[in-house]
């Protein structure tokens, strides 16, 4: 059914380039990693686009998790919800353009203080490294968006949730929200432990979390 599945995180701009191991080592990335963007990171996306041959996703680990779903059910279109934060500029008409070509029901919360977060992905052979400049992800208020009746609504639609642990550096009360419906509903919330800073620098508001988590996501590391 429509908005049976529901989503929340934040959402990128995928910039995706083949890269060196110079420009790794430049940026003093790792060949597998997934972190956040820092002062030292400023001039990497400007080289990306300028020095490479980049492609454009709409991104951002939470969101590409409910577009696959929506990809592997098909139909109905919009059996996936999502929600979280874009700037009013045009990476963020792309971004809304995208999630409609992939049937996601897309609701963002729109503000102008900070523009469209992107997602630098440098691919080297079968490695990945990913620098998110998370810029207006960072700006979700739960008060202004999920707390909203309209919305609200499409959260008590749902069926299964899913959100990864990276949206809990942004708003972890919007998490605890949705995990508690969730489970005084009896549904399925799932999360995602996304990254190992997220458990090193952010184990309190996971661990708030946990006890209404029926299934967790994690890798190796």
């Amino acid at each position: 059914s429509e908005n049976v599945l529901f989503g929340m995180g934040n959402p990128l701009l995928d910039i995706c380039a083949v890269v060196d191991k110079d420009f790794l080592d430049k940026y003093g990335l790792k060949p597998n990693d997934q972190i956040l963007a820092e002062e030292k990171h400023k001039e990497l996306f400007e080289e990306l686009v300028k020095k490479f041959k980049v492609e454009y996703h709409a991104g951002g680990s939470t969101q590409n998790s409910v577009k696959v779903a929506q990809w592997m059910i098909q139909s109905p279109y919009k059996a996936a919800t999502f929600f979280g934060c874009i700037g009013k500029d045009k990476f963020g008409e792309i971004l809304k353009k995208k999630a409609e070509e992939a049937h996601v029901d897309a609701h963002y919360y729109e503000q102008s203080e900070e523009p469209t977060g992107t997602c630098a992905a440098c691919i080297t052979s079968d490695n990945r490294s990913l620098v998110a400049n998370l810029a207006a992800a960072n700006c979700y208020k739960k008060e202004k968006h999920l707390d909203l009746e309209k919305n609200w609504k499409l959260v008590e639609k749902a069926k299964v949730y899913y959100i990864a642990g990276f949206f809990l550096t942004v708003s972890p009360e919007a998490v605890l929200k949705v995990a508690a419906q969730a489970s005084a509903n009896n549904k399925i919330f799932s999360l995602n432990l996304s990254a190992p800073f997220i458990s090193q620098f952010y184990k309190e508001p996971m661990m708030k979390v946990m006890p209404y988590v029926d299934v967790l996501f994690g890798n190796e590391t």
